[in-house]
């Protein structure tokens, strides 16, 4: 019996939204009894750079609340939203990090994160998914939910830089739900073995897949690349492999005996871009692991070798329902499969095919430029141009700025570029890129996109001056400095 090809709303997934709710989130928790939430949400930017955050959550006055009376999904996915925020500005809002999250917004995280399904953090879900509104109330619709109607519920630091960084994702997700509606459609031509329908499916999806990327193109526009990587990239932060940040052990939830560790927010943990992978059979290795896949889908139990941990690791920051719907289709992924088997009787559809792989190649060839600017540029310039740095005694390692004392890291070595969560930046982005292209069913596609593969590799390097024999020497770190994981493993900033 073939698996069920999975229904979107069967996993809280629109097809006029994605994985974004259709029904807007909430600008505020309706119940008076969680008042104190919301007055530290609407102050959030002040209490940050005053530094009042820690006192305010430390206060006798700031209660431990019950999420009990949250009475709907709509409900705890705002709370969980505004307690990640919350949490990560009590972490990092300070001279130094902190290796203890007080009770008052740990516990009801914890419980919250049980529910929906998702660690207790600030994740994409909670920083893009759920936490936007419309600019105009009269257009709520979501036909009409683009950067030109989208504003941010919340932000660490008020800044449009980072409401910009945030709804850029979400306007991505937002048009990506027909990416997932073709590539449904194709999924259920392939098992009918209707190649006319299977073609017009891909065609679309390839279109829709290129609609992307201008989107993604508008980064720059509200966003300046010194503010993201100084003054708001560093609380995206989280708590793994962050000992250079003064996190060494991870962060202590409340009265638990332990410490928790959890990669930071990132744009990788986004399901739409893995839906397209899986339903297009894009197989992702370990980083730096150049044999090719043999098999059909990415999943860890195929033949094809080795998968990408840094990738499936990231499905656990995923609301639950989301994740299984990836696992679903990844048991009835059937495209690459009908491709190969009637390639050399239907150039349509080989064609149609490779043009969905040349699309997704060309979106992450974009982000990647976007990363380079962004992180790996900014890493490099020279300390003059960042905020002042300071040492603090307290805190080896840690620095803060002498402008606000928000904690934030220096450059200790130029060893590794990696993201908020200790990936290998580039090395991760551009096999992942290049991997794309690796099931191009037509010999000519092929050829393309490996040729095609060399030349924006060559030319990435020389936009950023590093030449072959130079390349060793100017890798560039990311947010703490020198961190001690496998190149495969962490987290970013971005797909």
């Amino acid at each position: 019996m073939l698996p069920t090809i999975p229904d979107p709303a069967d996993y809280d997934i629109s097809l006029d939204t994605g994985f974004v709710p259709e029904a807007l989130p909430l600008a505020r928790l309706p119940d008076p009894y969680y008042d104190a939430w919301e007055a530290a949400a609407a102050n959030l930017q002040f209490l940050v750079m005053t530094r009042q955050i820690r006192s305010v959550i430390d206060s006798p006055s700031f209660p431990v609340l019950s999420i009990s009376r949250l009475r709907s999904v709509a409900e705890r996915r705002r709370a969980y939203s505004i307690l990640g925020f919350m949490a990560h500005s009590y972490i990092w809002a300070g001279p130094s990090a902190s290796e203890a999250l007080p009770a008052a917004v740990a516990r009801p995280l914890i419980e919250l994160g049980e529910i929906l399904e998702v660690p207790p953090l600030a994740t994409y879900a909670g920083l893009c998914l759920w936490n936007h509104r419309p600019l105009f109330a009269d257009q709520a619709d979501p036909k009409f939910l683009d950067l030109s109607n989208l504003a941010t519920l919340h932000t660490f630091t008020g800044s449009i830089d980072e409401s910009w960084f945030y709804l850029v994702s979400t306007a991505i997700e937002i048009r990506g739900a027909a990416c997932l509606q073709y590539l449904l459609d194709a999924t259920h031509a392939c098992r009918a073995d209707a190649s006319h329908d299977v073609v017009v499916a891909l065609q679309l999806l390839a279109e829709s897949i290129d609609s992307l990327i201008p989107i993604l193109s508008r980064l720059p526009e509200q966003c300046d690349p010194h503010t993201f990587y100084y003054r708001i990239r560093p609380f995206l932060a989280g708590s793994q492999n962050m000992a250079d940040a003064g996190l060494p052990r991870g962060v202590k939830y409340g009265s638990e005996g332990g410490y928790r560790q959890y990669a930071g927010g990132s744009n990788a943990q986004s399901s739409l871009i893995q839906a397209l992978d899986v339903g297009l059979g894009v197989h992702h290795r370990p980083t730096l692991s150049s044999s090719p896949p043999s098999s059909r889908t990415g999943s860890p139990s195929s033949s094809a070798g080795p998968t990408n941990n840094f990738i499936y690791e990231m499905r656990k920051y995923m609301p639950g329902p989301h994740r299984r719907f990836l696992e679903q289709l990844d048991l009835c992924a059937n495209v690459r499969e009908y491709v190969r088997e009637h390639k050399s009787s239907n150039s349509a559809l080989t064609l149609a095919y490779d043009a969905c792989l040349a699309m997704l190649r060309s979106f992450r060839d974009k982000h990647i430029q976007i990363v380079s600017r962004y992180i790996i540029l900014q890493a490099k310039k020279p300390t003059s141009t960042a905020p002042a740095p300071v040492h603090t005694p307290e805190s080896p390692g840690l620095y803060t700025t002498k402008r606000d004392g928000l904690a934030t890291v220096a450059v200790h070595d130029k060893k590794n570029a990696r993201g908020t969560g200790g990936t290998a930046l580039l090395p991760f982005l551009k096999q992942a890129r290049d991997e794309t292209g690796e099931p191009a069913a037509g010999s000519w596609a092929a050829r393309l996109l490996r040729d095609d593969a060399f030349v924006a590799k060559r030319k990435m390097r020389d936009a950023m001056g590093l030449g072959e024999q130079h390349q060793d020497q100017d890798k560039v770190v990311g947010l703490a400095g020198k961190w001690n994981v496998d190149d495969d493993y962490g987290g970013i900033c971005h797909w």
